[in-house]
């Protein structure tokens, strides 16, 4: 099985144009950007890369299909089955999907093909069924009127996703636009536009009409700047840092004020105590949740909360679990951990390895790049962690645990609040009455009890304080790319 993937990667053409209007083009200028593959170090191709002049070009296709097009017009039951059969061509071409997520990024290509594609085609098949459940109100009034409320689609939505997860947060955005009935340019991260290029030829077709689904590609300081103050685009979607989020907050302030959404980064708690029902369980969660996707995850449980009584035997399950992953080439099904995104990426962690170093946490486990092609790092466990320490407050966005100790409930709950972020958190007890109290003083747009990174298309995601706002997945998201407009009737 290895060699075949390594033989598709050989065989692989990927597309290098930018989607827009339903054709492929280079940008107007022949700017190109090399996608560098993370397991390696090698170009994959060069793609097109916007500047202002193809944003334009993209805003202008897609205003056209929402002004004069038939998909904000044609009935939900129309777009429910255009998305469907994208969701079937995705799941067609569920291989080559997953191939080029795990060559741009670095996801073992078990996960690419076992997880993100599962989630992706469950996410278009989940929006598709929606799209003619959504029912219109008619308030009841004085017998000599009629009120109307509908709703109609924002217009032009732009989404601009990262890299870690690139075709899930592509997805959790386009799917409840589209079947809203906007039309969508999609930038992808300038690391992994790739899967996205290939996403759009399948939407093409699937018969969504031109224009309705667009892909540009570029550096987010050009191409998502251009977005972000274009004043063709009604609402801009964002997942991403929150230094990014503060800009496009700012280009929507100085262009038309479109409406920002916004899904930002995660210092989130885990907070294991000691009546957990399962310890063991718990630790080789809390190890599996901050090392999956090489901890890349917005909502990775990168704060490790252990009352100190079983503090030495839950850390010690993590170290070995830690030592015992397979890190290596995203390629090999054998991979349980790949590589970090790019060299900048894997320095930037590094440098909160030597930070955490500095300030007096104890390394236990990894901390150290492994030599050779691509940018591999050990999975790394820090104890003996102060709240103070910039590894216990800053999101580092990798394979790096914290480890902070507490003695009674209060000084945990005060803790995992301790953060600027509030995306995500999680408690571990066999109380039902400390459940529910830990879940409701936790300030965290998710709360897991006795798990992590369980839920389904069903519930909303999203944060709050500088985690951003509104949310992705479920019906609430697709009241991001809807408008509320009351018609009164005088009879």
């Amino acid at each position: 099985m290895t060699e075949d993937w390594r033989e598709r990667a050989a065989r692989l053409t990927p597309r290098t144009g930018h989607h827009i209007g339903g054709a492929f083009v280079p940008s107007r200028d022949g700017a190109t950007s090399p996608v560098v593959s993370p397991r390696d170090g090698r170009t994959i191709a060069d793609v097109a890369a916007a500047g202002p002049a193809d944003v334009n070009d993209a805003v202008a296709a897609a205003r056209k299909a929402f002004d004069e097009g038939p998909w904000p017009r044609l009935a939900p039951a129309g777009r429910k089955a255009a998305l469907l059969r994208l969701a079937e061509l995705v799941e067609r071409d569920r291989r080559t999907l997953a191939l080029l997520i795990s060559l741009e990024m670095g996801k073992p290509i078990s996960e690419a093909d076992g997880i993100e594609l599962r989630a992706v085609i469950g996410c278009l098949r989940w929006y598709a069924e929606a799209a003619d459940k959504l029912v219109d109100e008619s308030p009841r009034t004085d017998a000599g009127s009629l009120a109307l409320v509908t709703r109609e689609p924002v217009g032009v939505v732009a989404a601009v996703v990262p890299w870690n997860f690139p075709l899930t947060m592509a997805a959790w955005k386009l799917a409840p636009a589209l079947a809203a009935g906007c039309t969508v340019i999609l930038k992808p991260a300038e690391e992994s536009p790739l899967s996205a290029l290939h996403l759009a030829a399948l939407a093409a077709e699937a018969g969504l009409p031109d224009g309705v689904f667009n892909v540009v590609n570029g550096r987010g300081e050009i191409a998502g700047r251009a977005l972000g103050e274009h004043p063709g685009v009604d609402t801009l979607a964002f997942t991403g840092s929150t230094e990014v989020g503060r800009h496009f907050l700012r280009y929507a302030a100085g262009s038309n004020l479109k409406r920002v959404w916004l899904e930002l980064g995660g210092k989130s708690p885990n907070i294991i105590l000691p009546d957990a029902p399962d310890l063991d369980a718990a630790a080789d969660t809390a190890a599996w949740g901050v090392f999956f996707n090489a901890g890349e995850m917005c909502t990775a449980p990168s704060r490790l909360l252990v009352h100190r009584s079983v503090a030495d035997r839950v850390l010690d399950r993590i170290v070995a679990r830690a030592e015992k992953l397979a890190v290596g080439d995203p390629l090999d099904p054998a991979t349980t951990m790949g590589p970090l995104v790019s060299a900048r990426h894997r320095d930037r962690v590094l440098s909160y390895v030597q930070a955490g170093q500095a300030e007096g946490a104890r390394l236990r486990a990894g901390g150290t790049p492994i030599s050779g092609d691509g940018y591999y790092l050990r999975p790394t466990v820090f104890d003996q962690v102060e709240p103070a320490m910039r590894i216990a407050k800053e999101e580092i966005f990798g394979p790096v645990l914290s480890v902070l100790a507490f003695d009674d409930l209060d000084e945990a709950v005060r803790l995992a609040n301790d953060t600027d972020y509030g995306l995500a958190a999680a408690v571990w007890t066999s109380d039902l009455s400390t459940a529910h109290t830990v879940s409701r003083a936790l300030r965290a747009g998710t709360v897991w009890v006795n798990c992590y990174e369980e839920g389904d298309m069903s519930v909303p995601f999203g944060g709050v304080k500088q985690s951003g706002h509104g949310r992705d997945k479920s019906l609430h998201a697709l009241g991001k790319y809807l408008d509320l407009k009351t018609t009164w009737i005088k009879l």
